[in-house]
């Protein structure tokens, strides 16, 4: 019986053409070949499987090939050079393991085989597979060599971590960058490989793979061939994701049909059942995710193209994306991410996945409460002035206001300090000008008719709820003017020299202040003390101001003038050491006790 060779070593590329997904590279490494533009060092850096080795390999064969086909770029595979090397008995291809082979020993070993001329053929070509394992010794011992090779020597440095390579090593190298190849290029290739090997596979299949091998076609190769035992040669979408303990997208699309319905019970029996089958939480977390990914991308068809799915399920993604909100999508997905994040840390695996899905059972109940006439409530964001409002407990014999702008709302406490609202009972809103009384007597149910005046209707209210009511006042909000606020600023000094405050009080009054937008002013003083004194009072001041226009979005800076800053005093500069040197030039006993008592400074 043949012994068996593994996929991934039996279909290895031979030439530039069989190279999967890498066209970018092999055209540019032809085109070198046929005009006779080799660099002599070159790095091929990439994620695992894509063909980096494989690249290295071809590109020493063809460069040594004695009859180049006419296409040019391509080696004959029947010259003596390409048979040796088809062989592995080719002595002008030299590959080193930097993983095994990373000391400075090792790479002066290597620099002394380059000082020989090769016997046959054109070049000697130097393979280093995972530079980025040398150590620094071994790549400053390489510098050199590789900076200013002999004519005949080539090297080809491969490495998965390129950020891990010395800056010195990567501009002496042409850098080629391989990228992951993409499952349309994976799935036609192991197309192939089934019709050579006569294996009945479904494309459902092969293309689940694919996605497995998350662009690795060494990983892809091997998953083939472990499936194709499993199954003994048949690969059927079904096992194929048995094999991978991957779940089906029917489980995804029951799940959220549930959710959507509000069915928490077919929810939790559902989870129950897959994880029955073996499947971790994490596992069900990231798929439902990935899967609520792949709809909300689906949720505008132009899109549509990125779903990353087997083939035939895009028609259902994009018919069940058009019946899902956005919102619940995009709220899902945040609810699924934290709870993966926290998974590790949850001590209950099985409940904390569970609340995961209980959260996503009431999202939809959520968003319908949320949502006002159709469209989702939004915090309103005020530019302007905001009203200042002042709540005291008092008769409901009020005094007329003096701007007819002002209003009043009644509120009547609750027994126990719990206050309500009144207007809950009597929605009534009493204005201060005439017309508006007029009209809300008119209409309140307490209110007589014919009779247009307050005095009515607030008689009708003592009687039902007492003498005592929650009065709020809501005045008009005020920008900001400089005489307003030069009187408020005199008064508030006023009020400082009352609290005997006298230097505080002269500060204010010496302040220069200067309105720079309708809420916002500065205020200058000349030094930091006077600074301090303001800042000082910066609750109380900013109170009284914002009481004083009824404007609660007042704000204000204080400003040093430039130039007639303090200087402060040098004890306020000086760190613990410096302040002790300085009280022990003037009091020697001090350092004399500290040394007695074996003391030691607090810095």
């Amino acid at each position: 019986m043949d012994k068996f060779i593994v996929s991934a070593r039996k279909y290895r590329p031979q030439a530039f053409d069989t190279v999967v997904g890498q066209s970018h590279i092999t055209t540019t490494l032809k085109n070198a070949i046929q005009h006779n533009q080799l660099a002599h060092a070159f790095l091929f850096c990439g994620p695992r499987g894509v063909g980096k080795t494989t690249c290295a390999r071809i590109l020493a064969k063809t460069i040594n090939c004695e009859n180049l086909q006419p296409d040019g770029g391509e080696a004959c595979n029947e010259c003596n050079s390409c048979k040796s090397f088809n062989d592995g008995i080719s002595l002008n291809i030299h590959e080193l393991d930097a993983a095994s082979n990373n000391s400075v020993d090792d790479i002066r070993s290597l620099v002394e085989q380059v000082r020989f001329a090769p016997q046959a053929g054109k070049y000697k070509v130097y393979i280093v597979d995972e530079v980025h394992m040398l150590s620094t010794s071994a790549f400053n011992a390489f510098l050199k060599t590789l900076e200013e090779p002999p004519s005949y020597a080539i090297f080809i440095l491969a490495t998965t971590e390129k950020h891990k390579i010395l800056p010195t090593i990567l501009s002496r190298c042409q850098i080629f960058d391989f990228k992951r190849i993409t499952n349309n290029d994976t799935v036609e290739h192991l197309q192939e490989i089934v019709v050579k090997e006569e294996i009945k596979a479904e494309k459902a299949a092969l293309q689940v793979i694919a996605q497995k091998s998350e662009g690795c076609m060494r990983d892809a190769l091997s998953i083939l061939d472990k499936i194709v035992s499993f199954t003994n040669g048949e690969v059927t979408y079904q096992n194929t994701l048995e094999h991978l303990n991957i779940l089906d997208h029917d489980y995804y699309f029951k799940l959220l049909n549930s959710l959507l319905q509000q069915d928490l019970a077919s929810a939790m029996l559902l989870y129950d059942e897959i994880n029955r089958k073996g499947f971790e939480g994490d596992i069900v977390l990231n798929g439902l995710a990935e899967f609520l990914r792949n709809l909300l991308v689906c949720t505008d068809e132009r899109a549509a193209s990125l779903l990353d799915v087997v083939e035939g399920m895009q028609a259902k993604y994009i018919s069940v994306a058009k019946g899902t909100g956005l919102s619940f999508l995009v709220s899902a997905l945040n609810i699924l991410n934290e709870a993966e994040i926290n998974y590790k840390m949850a001590r209950n695996k099985r409940l904390h996945v569970e609340m995961a899905i209980i959260k996503l059972n009431f999202l939809q109940q959520a968003i319908e409460l949320s949502m006002d006439n159709g469209s989702l409530v939004k915090k309103k964001r005020v530019d302007g002035p905001i009203a200042y409002r002042v709540k005291s407990i008092q008769p409901l014999q009020v005094k007329q206001p003096e701007t007819n702008s002002a209003k009043l709302l009644i509120e009547q406490p609750k027994p126990a300090t719990a206050k309500h609202n009144i207007l809950e009972e009597t929605p009534t809103l009493i204005s201060t000008t005439q017309s508006a009384s007029a009209k809300t007597a008119a209409t309140s149910p307490s209110a007589k008719p014919g009779n247009g005046n307050k005095k009515s209707l607030l008689d009708g209210l003592r009687q039902k709820y007492g003498d005592q009511y929650l009065i709020e006042e809501i005045k008009e909000a005020e920008a900001l003017n400089q005489p307003k606020l030069k009187e408020c600023w005199e008064q508030y000094a006023l009020k400082m020299d009352e609290q005997q405050k006298h230097s505080a009080a002269n500060t204010f009054r010496m302040a220069r202040l200067k309105i720079e937008a309708d809420n916002f002013f500065t205020i200058s003083v000349d030094a930091i003390t006077q600074q301090r004194f303001v800042e000082q009072e910066k609750s109380l001041l900013i109170d009284f101001i914002q009481q004083a226009f009824n404007n609660r979005s007042i704000t204000f800076k204080v400003l040093v003038e430039a130039g007639e800053q303090e200087v402060l005093p040098a004890h306020l500069t000086m760190n613990s050491r410096q302040r002790f040197d300085k009280i022990s030039e003037q009091y020697p006993w001090v350092k004399e006790l500290k040394d007695r008592l074996k003391l030691e400074i607090d810095y």
